[in-house]
């Protein structure tokens, strides 16, 4: 008898987080659900391992835990210890509560989560609602559902995963596959005094600019479009190594350090 697909659940939220309650919910029927969370939030700590401590599973319920690490963490244990009988055919990370577009993906613990599914051999798909002024998750409930059934049919490209981000409007324009877009801070370090006039610093206090070109996910959630990029694991800027084995610069050689 064949297997109902079996879906693992994260986030960098923390377990007690909405927008995985929420994605539990959209999916539940799909598959054979786990949902293996941080105990607290873990937001931007990228794809941060925890080496030097012992780490817990609590268990919140059926097919639901909880652990006192990152979102990395959390993949990494429940595809060893949990689910070490059946890896999970995809992985889903999210609703996270913000947007992770861009060069934030490499701080994102929601899309690392996804990441470390794919570097364990699945397909995963990272899943973000941007924050606005009544804003539901209907939306991205409806939409990581549409894409789960999709991506447990057709399946994924070796290495990859897709970073869905929906704009904060009830009714998006649409949906449109995009690339990672550019952004900056207006002001990526801000210099304060505490109350006992010791400086402090805070890491990403200004607003963030995005560029608007054309086919990126900034531009089109920006747009009131719902953004779906492809991102693979493979960060090898392979047109410069095409080019450097080309023309090779005077320190590539061949034996050793002479």
């Amino acid at each position: 008898m064949a297997h109902r697909p079996r879906i693992l659940i994260t986030n960098d939220d923390g377990i007690s987080a909405r927008g995985i309650r929420e994605l539990s919910e959209a999916l539940d029927d799909l598959g054979e659900c786990w949902v293996v969370a941080p105990d607290s939030e873990q937001s931007a700590v990228s794809h941060a391992l925890t080496l030097e401590r012992p780490l817990r599973l609590s268990q919140q319920g059926e097919r639901r835990f909880s652990v006192n690490g990152t979102p990395t963490d959390c993949v990494t244990l429940a595809m060893s210890c949990l689910l070490k009988d059946r890896a999970p055919d995809l992985v889903v990370s999210g609703i996270n509560r913000g947007a992770n577009m861009g060069v934030d993906v490499h701080y994102s613990g929601t899309v690392s989560a996804a990441f470390e599914g794919v570097i364990l051999g699945r397909p995963a798909i990272a899943v973000s609602q941007v924050v606005g002024n009544g804003v539901s998750l209907d939306v991205a409930r409806k939409v990581a559902r549409e894409i789960t059934l999709w991506v447990l049919e057709h399946g994924l490209p070796p290495e990859t995963l897709l970073n869905v981000n929906v704009p904060p409007v009830r009714e998006p324009r649409g949906l449109r596959l995009t690339r990672l877009g550019v952004r900056r801070y207006t002001e990526g370090v801000l210099r304060q005094e505490d109350p006992r006039g010791r400086t402090i610093y805070w890491i990403g206090g200004g607003e963030p600019v995005w560029e608007r070109i054309p086919g990126t996910d900034f531009n089109e959630v920006g747009n009131g479009w719902i953004s779906v990029t492809p991102l693979h694991l493979d960060m090898t800027s392979r047109n410069f190594l095409a080019e450097m084995e080309s023309n090779p610069p005077s320190w590539v050689r061949e034996g050793g350090d002479g």
